[in-house]
């Protein structure tokens, strides 16, 4: 048994964060459906899609279509939204990750659904949410990181700030956020009988991952700039250094018993009584950078790993999936791939003991469960023939 088993989701989302939070759903067990617009109108957003052989492998690799089926239907048709209408009947949770608007116009909105289906929980996932004075903005992950403040205390002084890759916007607070919107929405469902709208920006979710940066802002007036925080690199003992192989090596030894034993390992007991001392902190960066340039960064790891405090190896993504801490965890993981053999994916990182997740499936090519989610609705092989030529579906 799946924790999510027999939760239906219907899901209309095209971009990163939308369809990362329907992998976590459909990873635990939900039946997740993907509506996919017509190819022609998806090819002009999102470019020329792969096809053939280079289809079925792209499918293969993409984690986050996995688990999932998928059905081509043209929202933008009279017949294709009854076919909508019918599918929101019984389904769970409706995702949707266009620009606020959009689904109103389209007649697939909240208020529309609900009427079909009053217990639907249906989420909305866009970059500003759906009120307020940026609602109607275009946007991507760097943006919100902007507007949420996150941006501006990543990187060191006198730089450009340092741009990361997509994860805090459009995975941690959008995708991941929305996710667990939705499990609440269904929780509370549980209780009271009731769906809900759940609205999710992700500038709002950044905002709340620095909610220790806010805290301490509110509390004390200082505002976090970048490389100036204990947490993003002010200080010596929470760093990153080089080693002596040119890669760098992560120490994250803040409390006072981690610091002690990494001024002792590094020689540097004089260090100790001056933890908190910004006049003590040029020498011990300079303590540590130059014994860090005696070992190779490997060599630095297995060393200290047997000490208590804080440190890890600075990884590549290549390093990461092969290191045996990873692995040992599962977060690599073997996955079948119908012509193709076995193909390897991201693992799951939620581990239950009773009703763990599994990855059953690759991700399908678009529109492959057409006709089958179309018979399930009671339609007959004539009628599919006559939606398919009216290209209400494909």
């Amino acid at each position: 048994m799946f924790a999510l088993e027999g939760i239906r989701v219907l899901d209309l989302s095209r971009l990163a964060p939308g369809p990362f939070c329907t992998m976590l759903l459909g990873d635990m067990g939900a039946d997740v459906l993907l509506i996919e617009p017509p190819p022609s109108r998806l090819h002009a957003v999102m470019g020329v899609a792969a096809s053939g052989d280079e289809e079925r492998r792209s499918a293969a690799y993409n984690a986050f279509g996995r688990n999932k089926r998928s059905m081509i239907l043209d929202l933008q048709t009279d017949e294709g939204r009854r076919i909508f209408y019918r599918l929101a009947d019984t389904a769970d949770v409706v995702l949707e990750g266009f620009r606020p608007g959009v689904v109103r116009r389209l007649a697939v909105d909240y208020e529309t659904v609900r009427k079909v289906n009053p217990a639907i929980v249906y989420c909305s996932l866009s970059g500003y949410g759906q009120d307020g004075p940026y609602a109607g903005l275009v946007g991507h992950d760097i943006n919100y990181i902007s507007i949420g403040g996150a941006l501006g205390m990543i990187g060191w002084p006198d730089t450009p700030p340092a741009i990361p890759s997509n994860v805090i916007g459009d995975f941690a607070a959008g995708g991941l956020q929305a996710a667990y919107g939705i499990l609440l929405a269904l929780l509370a469902r549980e209780r009271t009988g009731k769906g809900q709208y759940v609205d999710i920006a992700m500038s709002d979710g950044v905002l709340q991952l620095l909610a220790v940066h806010v805290s301490d802002y509110f509390r004390q007036g200082a505002v976090p700039a970048p490389g100036s925080s204990a947490l993003n690199g002010g200080q010596p003992n929470y760093n990153v250094y080089e080693c002596k192989d040119g890669k760098w090596i992560s120490l994250g030894s803040l409390e006072p018993h981690f610091f002690a034993n990494l001024c002792r390992f590094l020689g540097g007991e004089e260090f100790i009584e001056h933890r908190d001392d910004p006049a003590w902190f040029p020498d011990m960066r300079s303590h540590f950078a130059q014994r860090f340039r005696t070992r190779t960064r490997d060599e630095w790891f297995e060393a200290m790993r047997g000490t208590d405090l804080c440190v890890a190896p600075v990884y590549s993504l290549d390093e990461a999936l092969a290191d045996p801490h990873n692995r040992h965890r599962q977060m690599v993981v073997d996955v079948e791939a119908p012509g193709l053999g076995v193909v390897q994916q991201v693992g799951i990182s939620v581990k239950l003991s009773e009703t763990p997740g599994r990855v059953r499936q690759v991700a399908p090519l678009a529109g492959q469960q057409t006709d089958a989610v179309l018979e399930g609705l009671g339609y007959g092989a004539a009628e599919i023939a006559g939606l398919r030529e009216r290209e209400v579906v494909a």
